[in-house]
């Protein structure tokens, strides 16, 4: 599924930037959202290699794999340099931060939704870490048999999940109630290509044809299945988008300048 993933999705992506850098527009954007895609993918993939039952095969190929993200890793550090200015009048910034949240039906939504999606996050962490509660164990075996498939991806996912997307939606949380936190415009960027990567990979590879039967997410369990992992997937995309276009609750105003 990561393969799939990186000849369709990756691949529009570096067809999106090298149009925006000929034609002189900024791809910071689309090149942050290829930023927390490539990074999940890149550890998942290395991870789930060196650890899993394929951990036997690895050859010098996959040294040429680790060159490749290399250079890739250069290229995020060279995306996040750019400079990110939003053009808003201070008016509009201290008119979106003085408005409560009860103002901000959809922030409260959000604020409502990043409870749960931390729970769920930190729980499919405790079950690939052999949690033996009985919660843990029937999650499993009804609708995701596949965190405990031997080939490590799912459990490498989960953990990175856990460790990465849980601070997240902690600090998250903070950034929707506490007005002029310039960061979130970009870690929502981050953080849903990250998750729209881990989705697609995590929901294909649990439902493909090639993961052993006894991993696959039975038939009973399929729509609870698909209806939380791609409400998982989706949300943050939401998130992304309302923090991109109005981020004047996330800024600071600057004082204008008088001109004599």
């Amino acid at each position: 599924m990561i393969s799939y993933w990186d000849g369709c999705v990756h691949y529009l992506m570096y067809l999106v930037m090298i149009a925006a850098i000929t034609w002189g527009d900024s791809y910071r954007a689309i090149g942050l959202y290829w930023v927390g895609s490539f990074l999940t993918r890149a550890i998942v993939y290395i991870l789930g290699n060196v650890v899993g039952r394929h951990g036997t095969h690895v050859g010098p190929l996959f040294l040429l794999h680790m060159l490749y993200v290399s250079v890739s890793v250069w290229v995020c550090f060279c995306i996040f340099s750019k400079p990110s200015v939003p053009d808003l009048q201070c008016a509009s910034v201290q008119e979106a931060e003085r408005k409560s949240l009860l103002h901000r039906p959809l922030d409260l939504l959000f604020i409502i939704y990043l409870i749960p999606a931390f729970a769920f996050c930190v729980f499919r962490g405790l079950i690939v870490l052999d949690c033996s509660s009985e919660w843990c164990l029937a999650y499993t075996q009804q609708y995701e048999p596949y965190l405990k498939d031997p080939s490590a991806y799912a459990k490498i996912q989960m953990l990175v999940s856990m460790l990465y997307s849980g601070p997240y939606y902690i600090i998250t949380l903070y950034g929707l109630m506490v007005p002029g936190c310039g960061w979130m415009t970009d870690l929502t960027l981050v953080h849903s290509g990250a998750l729209a990567q881990a989705q697609f990979a995590h929901i294909g590879a649990s439902l493909h044809t090639r993961t052993p039967f006894s991993y696959r997410v039975p038939a009973g369990g399929q729509h609870v299945f698909l209806l939380v992992n791609i409400l998982y997937a989706l949300v943050p995309q939401a998130l992304c988008y309302r923090c991109r276009s109005r981020p004047a609750f996330f800024l600071t105003p600057r004082p204008v300048k008088k001109t004599e």
